[in-house]
């Protein structure tokens, strides 16, 4: 079946949001006109309360791989997606009471300005660069896979819409700097519920009520959410999403300049935490949306799959392809959809330029040149926003290259990320650590995860791992009916390699773990051998005693694992 293409009126609701998204970017720029610091401009000015940085953290977070990629790896593989509500919750835990107190009470713009003060500039400047590189892959994907998925269901032109988003992001990033972002995030995120939630009603009412829809579900066995099998080959089980996706997004939260800005801009410890908090609902909110959407979606295409029928060419398309499928007949709706997976991409690549030209400038620029006047300092971070505006728009073209988007995101993310995870974990949690240490962590932490990561791509894993359940085609009106089913014709397995059939075909969420523990043990054993750090040359600042939680009865016994640390003298 020929599915509608956009009409007018799609064009008319999906130019409005890039106009509203503009707009807020000028307005705050004739706003904060006199406050011209380079402070206000990336951090803006320590003024933000809860609300508006709880929005912009979920929205950042849900870009259009969330809003794309999530209902389509539930209607192939099953709900057990769901489970990412334990591995969020660990996540902000974590963050709210690990890592944030840590980088808020020490006062800095970067995190990688800790790096610096708990170690030295060597291990600074790795991290910074390791960062950079990770997050204009990132990027290049988020902007890529919208665009892709998009124009091949509802005809808007790929590259058109690439660069239109490269466009407008880096337009509001240069003109409103971080009060920008976060306002038009907010605005957002409301978009991106609002899209859901009609897809949602619309779907279920098709589909004859939300029983049916349970019901259809059940049958397509796509409601087994528990599974404890520990097998860490096997693509989602319990253990692999909650341990793996936990380590996944902790480096990706705990760590992550674009969310530790966004908290750092808080009046108090107190809001930045209450963010956090308020943005785990908003990341649950999201979450079960986007899974609900995917059940709805398998039981509407139940008996016709409209993947295995080829009337599309990848998995990622299946969630617009149902749009303009189910709404057809109303005008207007599949922009506001579009608007949807659209805003989630504005959103990521926005914070991305944002925190890529605050890392950039107080990590490089200011090493490079101390003394620069205040009005020099803001025309080179805006120089900077339309630098990385231009190679995050380009690497999208590379992206194009790269295959299967929602796990090519999450591996890339997973691969630099849990170094950087085991590194941050290093200088806060062990004070022993020390920067030869630190190094030696965060390469042997890189090189381990990459060596995980490229195999795997190299080597896909065996289908008997990854088990995407049935979907059926009986009911199709198949255009080609005949030869297209009989194409695969069994071919002779390559040789694989020993380390492809175990190593290669690690699931994908544990890539970061990897990273991290590799990272945090070689650093523990290279500190130890070059001879650990005194305690007493560390300010307690930079330092979170974990074990305070464990031995809260004896003080003796905390003194003695606070490894010389004076905790005590700061209070």
């Amino acid at each position: 079946p020929e599915v509608k293409k956009f009409v007018a009126w799609d064009y008319v609701v999906f130019a409005g949001l890039f106009l509203v998204c503009a707009s807020i970017g000028v307005f705050f720029a004739v706003k904060e006109r006199k406050k011209k610091t380079s402070k206000e401009f990336l951090v803006g000015g320590k003024q933000m309360t809860c609300g508006p940085i709880a929005f912009s953290l979920t929205s950042s977070f849900m870009s259009a791989v969330t809003v794309l990629g999530t209902p389509s790896e539930v209607y192939r593989y099953g709900a057990s997606f769901i489970l990412f509500f334990l591995s969020y919750a660990l996540v902000i835990i974590f963050t709210a009471e690990l890592f944030l107190p840590v980088f808020y009470r020490s006062g800095i713009t970067s995190t990688y300005e800790y790096l610096e003060l708990r170690f030295n500039k060597i291990v600074r400047l790795a991290a910074t660069l390791i960062y950079i590189l990770q997050t204009i892959l990132y990027t290049g994907i988020v902007v890529y896979a919208p665009s892709l998925a998009l124009n091949q269901v509802t005809g808007f032109d790929l590259w058109g819409s690439v660069v239109a988003t490269g466009i407008v992001c880096t337009f509001y990033c240069t003109l409103g700097g971080l009060k920008a972002v976060v306002w038009t995030d907010a605005f957002q995120m409301i978009v991106m519920i609002v899209g859901f939630v009609t897809v949602l009603i619309r779907g279920t009412t098709l589909n004859g009520g939300s029983t049916k829809v349970w019901e259809d579900a059940y049958e397509g066995s796509r409601l087994n959410i528990f599974d404890f099998d520990a097998d860490p080959l096997r693509r989602h089980t319990f253990w692999t999403i909650v341990i793996g996706g936990t380590f996944t997004w902790l480096g990706l939260y705990g760590v992550n300049q674009s969310t530790i800005q966004r908290c750092i801009s808080c009046k108090s410890e107190k809001h930045a935490k209450l963010a956090l908090y308020l943005n785990l609902l908003g990341l649950w909110t999201v979450l079960v949306c986007a899974v609900f959407c995917g059940l709805v979606m398998y039981s509407h295409y139940k008996s016709c799959d409209p993947w295995t029928a080829d009337f599309i060419s990848a998995p990622d398309q299946l969630m617009p392809y149902f749009v303009m499928d189910i709404f057809s007949s109303m005008p207007g709706v599949p922009g506001l959809f579009v608007a949807c997976a659209f805003s989630g991409t504005l959103s990521t690549v926005a914070a991305s330029i944002n925190a890529l030209a605050t890392v950039t400038f107080e990590d490089l620029v200011k090493k490079g040149f101390p003394n620069l006047s205040e009005k020099m300092s803001t025309w080179i971070s805006k120089g900077l926003c339309i630098l990385y505006g231009v190679l995050c728009t380009s690497m999208a073209a590379a992206a194009s290259l790269l295959g299967g988007v929602v796990q090519a995101s999450l591996s890339i993310h997973g691969m630099c990320g849990g170094p950087m995870l085991g590194l941050f974990t290093l200088g806060i949690v062990f004070p022993c650590a020390n920067w030869k240490g630190a190094v030696g962590g965060l390469l042997s932490g890189i090189t381990l995860a990459f060596w995980a990561g490229t195999g795997s791509f190299i080597y896909p894993a065996p289908p008997t791992k990854s088990i995407p359940l049935q979907l059926s085609t009986l009911n199709c009106t198949l255009a080609n009916s005949t030869g297209t089913l009989m194409a695969a014709a069994p071919t002779a397995a390559p040789d694989r390699p020993w380390l492809a059939e175990t190593w290669y075909s690690l699931s994908y969420l544990y890539f970061s773990a990897i990273g991290c523990l590799g990272c945090a043990i070689t650093g523990l054993s290279i500190s130890f051998i070059t001879g650990p750090n005194k305690g007493e040359d560390i300010p307690p600042v930079l330092i979170k005693p974990v074990c305070d939680l464990c031995c809260f009865w004896s003080a003796r016994l905390r003194a003695f694992l606070w490894c010389g640390v004076r905790h005590d003298s700061q209070e």
